[in-house]
């Protein structure tokens, strides 16, 4: 994300992998699906930075603090990521403040997923 390189991110995704929106109370599941959505994201932070990296004694688990803008609204979050013994990402959640931040973020997700969302079978 810091780079602005997802190219790696499907070899990372375990296929049946799960993301957890900061705006959503149901979680999307399904590697393609975490990859658009992470991708998506990637294109509409602007000024992101990771500044601490937390993990479990396994390694399986991740957390990771970032900023970024939205447009004007700045924002602060965490990235929780849950691996599996592989090495492959099987759980991806995003908590993000202040609410002002995370109401920009949902706009211009839900923007730029509606097309998506609204082709897809329910």
């Amino acid at each position: 994300m810091q780079k602005n390189d997802l190219s790696k991110l499907p070899d990372l995704l375990h296929p049946q992998a799960v993301f957890r929106s900061p705006m959503a109370h149901k979680p999307y599941a399904g590697a393609p699906m975490v990859s658009l959505i992470l991708n998506t994201v990637s294109k509409v932070f602007v000024d992101f930075v990771y500044h601490r990296e937390l993990a479990s004694a396994d390694g399986l688990n991740v957390v990771l603090e970032f900023s970024a803008k939205v447009g004007e609204r700045e924002l602060k979050g965490i990235d929780m990521i849950r691996f599996d013994e592989a090495g492959k990402i099987v759980e991806f959640e995003v908590m993000i403040r202040p609410m002002s931040g995370l109401q920009a973020l949902g706009e211009e997700m839900g923007r730029r997923l509606a097309p998506f969302l609204a082709a897809k079978p329910a």
